[in-house]
């Protein structure tokens, strides 16, 4: 499969820019010392323990990309908490020469507020006509009236199309075992038809996909690791290998 000109080729931190370096996000031990980040041209995984940095840095790359940061596309200007922080306004993204016909910044934290901003997009006006209703770019059923993961899966069939940039945070949290290789399976025919993925993750599904770059946020710093080499694979595959073991001593109270 040839590999397409990327929409986001890379990140820079404009570090010149920041007032304050011991206060968040930059306090944030993975952030302390970026500078910049090439992104693969389909795949970019970010993973690592909680706290490390993934949802803040990819919803930095979402602002900057110009999209909503409590999700959607950017289109999308709905606001029920300001809490993003001032990662994106620093972040430079160095563009390719395609312009995505479509994108999508999905988080996990805030798509019931998602659903239900189109739910209030699509009431019709008094005494005024509808135009054509959001929800059917969804699959034409509200995401509030499906299980969170009928919802989303529902979005990666009926949103998501050919040449579309796409930031996920998390999406593993909606989604079985078995929705999650369907994820894997439609994310397979979306890169084919020219999509670009960013997604924060602590699925070792979702990290299986060929021939992705991952990058691991610890506080060391952010590298990219293989498959087999990521702190959640080696885990999971510890864990699988003698629960039994792990239930003891986390029982015993050891580390």
């Amino acid at each position: 499969m040839p590999v397409p000109e990327p929409f986001i080729r890379s990140l820079e931190l404009d570090r010149a820019r920041i007032e304050d370096a011991t206060v968040y996000p930059f306090s944030i031990p993975s952030l302390a010392r970026f500078e910049t980040l090439e992104l693969h041209p389909r795949v970019t995984f970010l993973t690592g323990a909680n706290a490390a940095g993934k949802s803040t840095l990819i919803e930095a790359i979402a602002v900057a990309a110009g999209l909503n940061p409590e999700g959607g596309s950017s289109n999308f200007r709905f606001e029920t908490r300001a809490s993003h922080s001032a990662l994106g306004d620093l972040l430079r993204l160095s563009r390719g020469a395609r312009r995505p016909r479509t994108d999508f910044f999905l988080r996990a934290e805030s798509y019931f507020n998602l659903a239900t901003e189109i739910e209030e997009l699509d009431r019709d006006e008094p005494g005024g006509s509808a135009g054509p209703k959001i929800v059917k770019g969804f699959g034409g059923v509200s995401l509030h009236e499906q299980s969170h993961g009928q919802s989303f899966i529902a979005l990666l069939v009926h949103r998501l199309g050919r040449d579309g940039l796409y930031l996920f945070d998390e999406p593993e949290s909606a989604l079985s075992p078995q929705g999650q290789l369907a994820m894997l399976a439609r994310m397979h025919a979306l890169v084919s038809e020219g999509c670009q993925f960013v997604i924060a993750t602590h699925s070792p599904i979702l990290l299986s996909f060929p021939d992705a770059r991952i990058y691991e946020l610890s506080e060391d710093g952010i590298a990219t690791v293989e498959y087999d080499d990521s702190e959640t694979v080696t885990l999971y595959r510890s864990f699988l290998a003698a629960p039994d073991r792990y239930h003891r001593r986390l029982i015993a109270g050891d580390d």
